[in-house]
This record gives C-alpha cells, sequence and structure tokens, in this order.
C-alpha cells in the first residue's frame, strides 16, 4: 500500500471503525485482499491511496460501482476532487486529504478538505479515522490543497535539511554525530510542543529565547540578514506550483 496507505491503515484497524475495514492492493498482476467490487458495495467510504498516475485506471475501474452513498477519500497529491469527479460522476462525494511521512510513527498530521457535498457527519467520521494515526486539520477554503502541500506534506523533509545543517555544523566543530542528532532532534520535538501546546504567539516564543544581546539574537540576525524568510517563502511557492503542474499532467 505504500508508505502513506500503511500508515494509514494502521490507523484504521485501531481506531473504532476497526471491525469495518476491508483492503484491496491495487496491483493488475497480482491484486490482493478483498475484490475490488466487494470492496466498493460493502464500504460507504472508499480510500483512494495509489499513486497520482494510477488514479485514472482505478477510478474507471470503480466508477460503475459506486453509488450515491460513497465517499472517496484521496490522499493522492496534485488530484483535486473535481478531477475525481470528471473521472465518476459530478455528485461524487469526495474528502481531499494530505498526509505526511511521520505518520509511520503516529505522529506528523493530515490536512482534510471536503466542501458542500459532504455532510458535518461524514468529515467528522473522516477526520476521526484518519486522525486515529496522528491529527487530522480541515483546510478551509478547502481550494487550497495544494498550497497546504508545502506546510504539511513536504515540509517533514524541509525540516530534515535545516536539521541536517545544524548537525553538519555541529561535526564541523568536532561535535559526535549521534549526539548531535539526539540534541537537535528532541530540541525540535520540543519545540514543536511548544508550538501547539503553549498559549504563546510564535513572534512570544521566539522572544522568550532571546536575551537581549545574547547568543540567540547573535544567530537570528544572521538567519534574517541572508534572506531565511525569503528562501523559505521562494521554496513554499516553488512546492505549490509544482503541485498545480502535477495535477495538470493528469
Amino acid at each position: 500500500m505504500g508508505n502513506m496507505g500503511s500508515a494509514l491503515y494502521k490507523g484504521f484497524i485501531e481506531s473504532a471503525a476497526s471491525e469495518n475495514v476491508s483492503v484491496y492492493c491495487y496491483d493488475k498482476f497480482k491484486p490482493t485482499g478483498t475484490s475490488l467490487e466487494t470492496l466498493v458495495k460493502n464500504c460507504k467510504y472508499v480510500v483512494l491511496a495509489v499513486k497520482p498516475q494510477t488514479v485514472d485506471e482505478v477510478l474507471k475501474e470503480i466508477a460503475p460501482m459506486l453509488i450515491p452513498e460513497n465517499v472517496i477519500i484521496s490522499i493522492c497529491a496534485g488530484i483535486s476532487a473535481e478531477y475525481i469527479r470528471s473521472r465518476t460522476t459530478v455528485s461524487q462525494k469526495v474528502v481531499c486529504v494530505m498526509p505526511n511521512t511521520p505518520m509511520m510513527l503516529g505522529e506528523g498530521a493530515s490536512a482534510v478538505s471536503a466542501d458542500d457535498l459532504i455532510s458535518p457527519e461524514e468529515l467528522d467520521f473522516v477526520c476521526g479515522v484518519i486522525g486515529s494515526p496522528s491529527p487530522a486539520v480541515e483546510v478551509i477554503p478547502p481550494n487550497k490543497m495544494n498550497e497546504i502541500i508545502s506546510l504539511n506534506g513536504s515540509s517533514p523533509a524541509f525540516i530534515y535539511l535545516f536539521a541536517k545543517c545544524f548537525i553538519d555544523y555541529a561535526v564541523e566543530q568536532g561535535i559526535e554525530c549521534k549526539a548531535a542528532l539526539n540534541l537537535f532532534s528532541q530540541s525540535l520535538i520540543g519545540a514543536g510542543k511548544m508550538l501547539s501546546q503553549s498559549d504563546m504567539t510564535v513572534d512570544e516564543l521566539i522572544e522568550q529565547v532571546s536575551s537581549k544581546g545574547g547568543t540567540t539574537v547573535a544567530g537570528l540576525e544572521q538567519l534574517r540578514q541572508n534572506g531565511l524568510d525569503d528562501i523559505i517563502k521562494a521554496a513554499c511557492k516553488a512546492c505549490t506550483a509544482r503541485a498545480y503542474e502535477l495535477g495538470k499532467l493528469f
């Protein structure tokens, strides 16, 4: 099922819906699990966890099987709800989800997008099962899923690169790599919890660490002078632009 499909499946079987989960591994040479027709017929919620280049083939096969009550949950990057409807029916219920790789450890988060065709009860159910391995956050407005990729889907890679710069610097200074990795990774975990669990704003958290005339201020000045803000915004814009490009390929 791939990394994301496997992470979601692990969460599903640990959730309240565990007794109602069926699986079909889509491989045209060796299809395994419940038959596709049986799965769609017996499951109200159908999770589409395939590569974007496989979406057309899968939707073509399941389209005749779908009924109005079915809800497609798609984790396919760059594939919009409108695109899925163009391959099924104009009234097809679709929830788009953008998970990230930390879900494999029960961490990270999933961005969830739904329009008016999805009822509040259906959205609550989707957020409940998607949020079982890690939190699910609804994106408003729902047409910003490509823009959310840099913030959620791609951001772990950006953070890893950021971490690598710190760890490489520590090694250059003669600090053992494992010690540097442990210290910085724990700092990331702690900083993440401060962001999500404290009552302080991001600016207040920065100020809390920054003693006037101290070492942190000296480092922050260099980051700002060298355009960290602009670099990050450029990376996010490039990520979003590529998402729209990929969406046009299918």
